[in-house]
C-alpha cells in the first residue's frame, strides 16, 4: 500500500497514522474526476490496513481543497452523461459512505483554502483541526448555483441555522478561528502547529481500544436521527455487538481495572488497550 502512487493523492504513513494528501496544489487541490477515483482506492486500502490506527485528510501546498474542479468536473462532463454518473457515484462513495463510516477514526487537517465541495469531506471526517490562517467559503452563490451534493445538508448538520444561512447567502469567507467558533472544526491552531497538533490528537486516539472507537462512532452517527425509544434499543444492541466483536475484551478489562486498581479513574483516561 505505501509503495503505490496516485496521480492526484499522496499517501504518507507515520507512527500508524495514514495521511491522505490531496495533491493538485497548482489547482488548489480542486477535485477532478481522477481525484475521486484515486480517493476511493486510497480510503479502501487505509481503512483495512491493520498497521493504520488513524487516518488524516489534508491538502498539499497552501490549500486543503478548493471544491470541485469547475472545468474538469462540470464543463467537461456536461456532454458525457455516462461518465458524469460514474464520477458522481465515485464522489459520493468516498466522500460520504466510505469516509463518513470509515472503521478508523478520521481527522481533517485544514491547512489552507477550503471552499464549496470541500465541506463534505471535511464534515465527513470525525474530527477536524484547522490552521488559523485557513480560509473557508461557501462561494457558490457568487457564480450562480447553490451548495450542491451533500454540502448544504452537511453545513446544516454542524452549523447553527443563522450562521449557516449567513455564509450560504453571502458567499463571505471566514478563517480557522471563526470555523472553530462556528463548530465547523474542533480547534484552530497556527499553521506551523497544525501537523503536531493533529499527531498529538492521533496519539490520544491510539491509546483507546479500536473496536470501542469504531462502535462508538457508528452508534453516534446512526442514533442521532432516531427517536429516543429506537436509540435506546439500538445502543443496547450496539453495546452487545461490541462485546461480541472485541477480541481484546476492553469493556471487561476496563471494569476489572477500575474495581481492582483504586488509582484508575476511567473518566480521566484510557486503561491501556493492551493491558491484561
Amino acid at each position: 500500500m505505501t509503495a503505490k502512487e496516485y496521480a492526484t493523492v499522496k499517501v504518507e504513513i507515520e507512527d500508524r497514522v495514514g495521511w491522505m494528501i490531496l495533491n493538485r496544489p497548482e489547482k488548489r487541490n480542486a477535485m477532478n474526476p481522477q481525484m475521486h477515483y484515486d480517493m476511493e482506492d486510497v480510503i479502501n486500502h487505509l481503512s483495512l490496513d491493520p498497521d493504520i490506527d488513524v487516518i488524516v485528510l489534508t491538502g498539499a501546498g497552501e490549500s486543503f481543497c478548493a471544491g470541485m474542479d469547475l472545468k474538469e468536473y462540470f464543463r467537461a462532463l456536461d456532454n458525457d452523461p455516462a461518465e458524469q454518473i460514474k464520477v458522481r457515484w465515485s464522489m459520493r462513495n468516498w466522500q460520504y459512505f466510505r469516509l463518513r463510516m470509515c472503521p478508523k477514526t478520521t481527522i481533517a487537517a485544514i491547512n489552507g483554502w477550503c471552499f464549496g465541495g470541500a465541506f463534505t469531506p471535511l464534515i465527513s471526517c470525525d474530527l477536524a483541526i484547522a490552521a488559523d490562517e485557513a480560509v473557508f467559503g461557501l462561494s457558490e452563490v457568487n457564480w450562480g448555483i447553490l451548495p450542491g451534493g451533500y454540502v448544504t445538508r452537511d453545513v446544516a448538520m454542524v452549523m447553527n441555522y443563522r450562521d449557516a444561512l449567513y455564509y450560504i447567502l453571502t458567499g463571505k469567507t471566514f478563517d480557522g478561528k471563526k470555523a472553530a467558533e462556528l463548530g465547523l472544526v474542533n480547534e484552530s491552531v497556527p499553521l506551523s502547529d497544525l501537523r503536531s497538533t493533529v499527531m498529538s490528537l492521533a496519539e490520544d486516539i491510539k491509546k483507546i481500544n479500536p473496536e470501542t472507537l469504531k462502535h462508538a462512532k457508528e452508534a453516534f452517527k446512526m442514533s442521532r436521527d432516531m427517536d429516543y425509544d429506537q436509540s435506546f434499543d439500538y445502543l443496547a444492541a450496539k453495546n452487545d455487538q461490541l462485546r461480541f466483536r472485541d477480541p481484546q475484551g476492553a469493556r471487561d478489562k476496563g471494569i476489572k481495572k477500575f474495581i481492582d486498581d483504586k488509582t484508575y479513574r476511567p473518566g480521566l483516561g484510557a486503561f491501556g488497550q493492551d493491558e491484561e
